[in-house]
Order: structure tokens, then C-alpha cells, then sequence
């Protein structure tokens, strides 16, 4: 895809931005810019998130894992109450510092869309973003859990002789 085109998809998008971190936001906030972003929201702690997300109904949430007050896992069990929260469907990237294997299996169970590793950068970012856009899963409960459809997993091909 050309960076002309993922530019054009991104520029549509209302994104916000949920770290603790005022650097990490204004650092996320100018990749994003960079990136053609046009409206970009940040939120300092968990609760102030729910506020923006009901307020400003953002189309991607880019989520720093250990914000405060309500932290990451909190703030989107209360995001994936489709009984309770207005956009349970949110579409949310979560920004880790480590991908220990417990912590990438508890952020797909809250169900996060995507990981972002630490530190970042705009590509990473940005494929991430189109990720999110171009593949779109439909959200499931699976258990106690609503979460983003499981991708399938390729089986690889045999080589027969």
C-alpha cells in the first residue's frame, strides 16, 4: 500500500491516545500527526479515557497498558461491557513495554486488537493503524470475555516430494 493511501485512511480517523506519560502522549500524538492523523485525543489515566471515548466517540484507542486510576486491564473491562458501555466495539491497540507471553495472553483476553511494543516507531505505528482499518474482526464472547474474532491460524504447507 502506498504511503499516500495509508495517509488518506488515517487521516479520517478520531484516535486517542490513553498514557500516563505527558512525553509518551506528545511522542504518539506527533507520529500520529506525522502519520496524516487529524484528530487526536490523550487521556493521562483510565478514567479520563471513558470520558473522551463517550464523549468524543474516537474510532481507535492507542492504550499505554499501566495508566492510572483505572488501569489498562480495568479501563477496557468496562470498554467490553457491551451491556453497559456505549462503544464496546472499540478497536484498541495496546502499547506494552515487554510482550511476555502472560501479558500478550491477558491483553488479547481483555480483548485488544493489536500490540504495540516499546520503543515504538511511526511504521510500527502505523501498520498497526491499517491493521486495525483493513482487517476488521467482529467482536465475540467467548466465555466471560467479549474480544476481537480469533484469527485464524495458516497451517503450513506441505512439500511433498
Amino acid at each position: 500500500m502506498s504511503n499516500k493511501i495509508a495517509r488518506e485512511l488515517i487521516q479520517g480517523l478520531g484516535i486517542l491516545i490513553v498514557d500516563h506519560n505527558l512525553h509518551m502522549r506528545r511522542l504518539t500524538r506527533m507520529m500520529l500527526t506525522t502519520l496524516g492523523a487529524k484528530s487526536v485525543y490523550e487521556a493521562a489515566d483510565g478514567l479520563a479515557a471513558l470520558e473522551i471515548v463517550r464523549t468524543n466517540n474516537p474510532d481507535i484507542m492507542v492504550l499505554e497498558r499501566n495508566v492510572p486510576v483505572l488501569n489498562g486491564a480495568e479501563l477496557l473491562q468496562i470498554v467490553r461491557s457491551p451491556d453497559l458501555f456505549p462503544k464496546p466495539d472499540l478497536p484498541v491497540i495496546m502499547v506494552m513495554q515487554t510482550a511476555q507471553r502472560d501479558d500478550v495472553i491477558e491483553a488479547l483476553r481483555l480483548g485488544v486488537h493489536e500490540l504495540l511494543l516499546t520503543p515504538t516507531s511511526p511504521k510500527a505505528l502505523q501498520d498497526r493503524l491499517l491493521s486495525v482499518m483493513l482487517n476488521p474482526r467482529k467482536m465475540v464472547r467467548i466465555g466471560k470475555y467479549y474480544v476481537p474474532q480469533p484469527r485464524r491460524v495458516r497451517s503450513p504447507k506441505r512439500v511433498t516430494h
